[in-house]
């Protein structure tokens, strides 16, 4: 006898900062996702839930997983953090250290992977747009950014690369090399078109799963 009974939805969690957090909202990255799957004509097979607090750094998503993420139970949680680690380091003080936040980083996919969930990096994208690295923390950037490629690589997890994404496109589309406008309104936060940017790229890793 063939069953009819519905097929769950793949429940995936975006965990992140105040950027995953404005993804909920009208025109964020994460509704888009949901756009552009329900225009797939997959739309009965996901359900997309953000899970993004302003000003979060890695340590503040290890000590909130439980609440936030496994107790919802998900197939899947894309980590989208970082900005915060390195731009808390010159406006408060307050950053993370590299090394501790390699550590954290990884203990969060050890707590997902224990659950038998699937994992998603996502290297954070842009604090400034110019294209030359001259944003002030273009430096750490890039270090953070490389920590969590090298995460991906030693985890065999699957990668949105939006650093090297943000600054394809940047390098395209700013020739006068400004600091923000492009693909953010204020340096980080995406702007309508950066939004499009994240979604498309977070799209294309989910559905290859």
């Amino acid at each position: 006898m063939t069953s009819f009974a519905s097929q769950k939805k793949t429940k995936v969690i975006f965990f992140g900062d105040s950027i995953t957090q404005a993804g909920v909202q009208a025109g964020g990255y994460i509704v888009r996702i949901d756009s552009i799957c329900k225009l797939e004509g997959a739309g009965d097979k996901y359900e997309f839930i953000g899970a993004g607090i302003g000003g979060n750094k890695v340590y503040d998503l290890y000590l909130r997983m439980e609440s936030d993420v496994l107790a919802k139970n998900p197939d899947v949680v894309i980590i989208y953090i970082g900005v915060n680690d390195v731009w808390h380091k010159s406006t408060s003080g307050t950053g993370t250290d590299a090394d501790k936040f390699e550590k954290f980083y990884q203990a969060i996919i050890d707590k997902l992977k224990a659950k038998n969930i699937k994992v998603i990096l996502s290297t954070p994208a842009a604090i400034g747009e110019k294209t030359d690295f001259s944003n002030p923390q273009d430096g750490d950037m890039n270090e953070y950014s490389n920590i969590i490629r090298r995460i991906a690589s030693k985890n065999n997890l699957p990668l949105v690369d939006l650093r090297k994404t943000f600054l394809e496109h940047d390098l395209k589309n700013n020739p006068e090399n400004k600091d923000r406008g492009i693909l953010t309104t204020d340096r980080v936060h995406l702007n309508a078109n950066g939004n499009q940017l994240v979604a498309d790229a977070m799209w294309r890793v989910i559905k290859n799963l």
